[in-house]
């Protein structure tokens, strides 16, 4: 069993000042793993300090040095990406193979950053008047709990580009990750207090970090709900703020798509990363008169997605991360049931043989009305709606029928077509037969799935102030 007693501020490992200890559970068997002791107000306050102090000199920092950091990062990261991979398959319920991809791709924000910033110039001319890009101080960064080292490297990576220090308020429930990655910075060797970590519940250290004055600025991934809490608390001081929030991703096929690569692209957008992911293909919209073929090539491939053991390499869904959330998605499971949504395939309970841990039968509706619960809020696991149109317009209208507005998918034969569809899409991102990610890319959402980008140079400049000098 493991042990995390130690916050990380000003370049050492120190004991928190906080007291409440909390039990870090596997959720394949929620069997005890390890205990974190987590900080308090008092060292967000002292981490603030450490950020702001070291935020002097490393403002005035060169871009050779920021990015010679930043390969630093790289090299500690990807030397420590097999601990990295078995502490979320443990504590996260990854599977092995998402676990590998996940933690390369956060070791890889470094050098997606490093190559922003080899080709960034912080002056730019507008009109008769040199504009300065310049950094915006002490960051405090936010992150949750179904993509720890992501959400955290790519966020550091862009303040540490900028010239920004920060101070990290990682999940919780991440603790054993956060400690590798905290390591990790460590042995990059950057000067103290330009990266300052704090284990803390939200409830604890948010309200200090989104408040204080020597804070210029909130990243912060998560709900909806607990981003706006952030922002109204950040707006007193006028911080700066990105906001990666919640998803309700429509997935359109269009009547001339190739079913036999459509289906199963639909699968994966629906449950990767066990179906916890704020960019999950949740909503499938089909035409009216291919909803009996695709119910039945939908339930073709589920049955034969495996849920299991995250460590077992065939396994394409683990646990959910917390018997909370194995809860929440029941809920939404029943729900569906009792709104009168066809149940396809899976449904209430856990698997026959998986009944220790937080394992969830993938579970697929059909016949899905607009206002339906499963249909509009995010479940955060392994749960599709099949919503159905008669034509191109009416598809398009019930992708944008949603607060939200992260991601979308589009299955076609005909690319031109397909493009026209992605343009009327309300989405930050929309991808067109394919499932990928693009770091270089700008990533966050219109409407209520978030504030602001992340990735690539428009990443880069969320950290940075313009400033016009005119002469």
């Amino acid at each position: 069993m493991k042990t995390i007693d130690k916050i990380y501020i000003n370049g050492q490992f120190v004991t928190p000042h906080g007291r409440e200890i909390i039990d870090l559970l596997n959720p394949t068997n929620n069997q005890l793993i390890g205990r974190v002791l987590l900080g308090n107000e008092a060292d967000a306050r002292i981490a603030i300090k450490s950020a702001k102090a070291a935020f002097e000199e490393f403002s005035q920092s060169s871009k050779e040095e920021r990015i010679n950091y930043l390969q630093k990062l790289h090299y500690a990261v990807i030397e420590r990406v097999e601990d990295l991979k078995e502490a979320t398959v443990e504590e996260y319920g990854a599977p092995t193979q998402r676990a590998i991809w996940s933690n390369r791709i956060a070791a890889e924000s470094f050098l997606h950053f490093k190559k922003v910033l080899e080709d960034y110039n912080f002056e730019k001319q507008a009109g008769n008047s040199k504009v300065m890009m310049e950094p915006l101080g002490v960051v405090a960064i936010f992150t949750t709990w179904n993509s720890n080292s992501g959400s955290i490297c790519v966020k550091l990576a862009a303040a540490i580009a900028a010239g920004c220090t920060a101070v990290i308020k990682p999940s919780e429930f991440s603790a054993i990750q956060t400690q590798i990655l905290t390591e990790c910075f460590h042995k990059a060797g950057l000067p103290p207090g330009i990266i300052n970590i704090v284990n803390g519940r939200g409830d604890v250290i948010g309200p200090e970090l989104s408040r204080d004055t020597d804070i210029a600025k909130i990243a912060f991934t998560g709900s909806t709900v607990v981003g706006k809490m952030i922002a109204r608390d950040a707006v007193d001081t006028m911080k700066r703020v990105t906001l990666e929030l919640s998803g309700k991703s429509p997935n359109i096929i269009l009547d001339d798509a190739n079913l036999d690569v459509a289906i199963p692209l639909a699968i994966n957008a629906a449950f990767q990363n066990n179906g916890q992911a704020c960019i999950a293909g949740s909503r499938l919209i089909v035409p009216e008169h291919m909803l009996d073929e695709v119910s039945k090539r939908i339930k073709k491939v589920v049955d034969n997605t495996k849920v299991g053991d995250p460590r077992d390499e065939t396994t394409i869904i683990g646990p959910l991360a917390s018997v909370k959330q194995y809860e929440r998605v029941q809920a939404y499971i029943k729900s569906g049931i009792a709104a009168g949504a066809k149940l396809i395939v899976g449904g209430e309970g856990k698997p026959k043989g998986l009944e220790t841990g937080n394992f969830v039968k993938p579970t697929v509706f059909a016949n899905v009305s607009p206002d339906m619960q499963i249909s509009r809020e995010e479940i955060f696991g392994p749960v599709l709606s099949i919503l159905t149109y008669k034509t191109e317009e009416e598809a398009i209208e019930l992708a944008n029928d949603t607060i939200y507005g992260l991601l979308a998918y589009v299955s076609s034969s005909n690319i031109e077509r397909a493009k026209h569809v992605a343009s009327k899409i309300e989405a930050g991102r929309v991808l067109i037969n394919v499932l990928s990610h693009d770091p270089l890319a700008p990533f966050g959402g219109f409407k209520q799935s978030g504030i602001g980008r992340e990735g690539g140079v428009f990443g880069l400049e969320e950290y940075l102030e313009p400033k016009a000098i005119i002469i």
